[in-house]
């Protein structure tokens, strides 16, 4: 079966791979963002715009049964530094596009969340997707618009940036020749390709994913001490290329929650 389906925040790292994969399918994708995907297909619609600029949201989720929304300030540090930002732009744009998705009759609103949202750490990032969550569940329960809740662990793959963590360690060790990490030698994570990411994206609106909250992450623990050398070798830098900087990462996890 088609649909109609808007990714806010289609123009990056993960939405860009979700709105390809659901363009192959066959459904009719709009992607919305600030600026323009680099990797825009010609049979998606493209809108550009700000997600609390009323007339363009309402054109992206107009005519759409899902509509999924990554766009947001995801960068733990970022989030960290400007409290603000995060309350403005993951909670009151997260809302302002529930209020316009449910004036427009969407059948089902999927939101990209994190595996911080219930850790200890994550710091105002874990705050912000926190509320989120919370205005999501309570538009299902006073205006039936139904959802999709994401929870994502460590991604890595094409089309990544520098908001990305293990993008960031190669860049670097490429760029200077040393594979350097801030944070616990300790540090354990799953990390899960981008592409494997976008198959379940696409899996979800499947009806009994309906009014669910899913954890979505690798099915195999690494240690980032571990991966740290294998990124050496593979670069051919030795061992004593890599470095750990042992500090209190602020807003980390050293274990996924």
């Amino acid at each position: 079966m088609s649909y109609k389906i808007a990714v806010i925040g289609g123009s990056g790292f993960l939405g860009s791979h979700v709105a390809d994969l659901l363009t192959e399918s066959g459904h009719s994708v709009k992607i919305f963002d600030q600026k323009i995907s680099p990797w825009l297909k010609q049979n998606q619609e493209m809108i550009i715009g700000d997600i609390f600029d009323t007339n363009c949201i309402q054109k992206a989720v107009s005519g759409c049964e899902y509509v999924f929304h990554f766009a947001g300030l995801s960068d733990l540090n970022q989030n960290l530094h400007r409290p603000i930002d995060s309350v403005k732009i993951n909670i009151l744009g997260t809302v302002k596009l529930l209020d316009e998705c449910r004036k427009a009759g969407v059948e089902r609103f999927i939101f990209a969340s994190s595996m911080y949202v219930y850790s200890r750490e994550g710091s105002f990032y874990r705050c912000s997707k926190q509320a989120a969550e919370s205005y999501i569940e309570e538009f299902h329960k006073s205006y039936g618009l139904n959802y999709t809740i994401l929870r994502f662990g460590s991604l890595y793959g094409p089309r990544s940036d520098e908001k990305n963590g293990l993008y960031r360690i190669i860049k670097n060790a490429i760029k200077d020749g040393i594979v350097s990490y801030e944070g616990s030698s300790e540090t354990i994570r799953e990390y899960v390709h981008v592409f494997d990411m976008a198959q379940a994206c696409k899996e979800v609106l499947g009806n009994h994913f309906k009014n669910q909250n899913l954890i979505l992450t690798g099915t195999e623990s690494t240690k980032v001490y571990d991966l740290l050398h294998t990124i050496a070798e593979i670069i051919g830098l030795p061992n004593s290329a890599v470095k750990f900087t042992e500090t209190d990462y602020e807003g980390h996890y050293i274990r996924t929650p």
